[in-house]
């Protein structure tokens, strides 16, 4: 499963809503990717969520 290595952000359960109303079961993926970042002067890889991406972008920690 795709889990967020720094959030935990994971997937979620919710319904598919059609015009007349029928509910049926769906997951909401997180859209995760592989990041190298750089910590106490080691390359690390991560599984990091594209809002945790911009919110290291905007820190300016990546």
């Amino acid at each position: 499963m795709a889990v967020c290595d720094l959030t935990g952000k994971g997937k979620q359960h919710g319904h598919n809503v059609s015009f007349s109303l029928r509910r049926t079961k769906r997951t909401f993926k997180p859209n995760i990717q592989k990041k190298t970042l750089i910590v106490d002067g080691k390359k690390v890889r991560l599984n990091l969520s594209t809002s945790a991406i911009r919110t290291l972008r905007k820190k300016g920690l990546l």
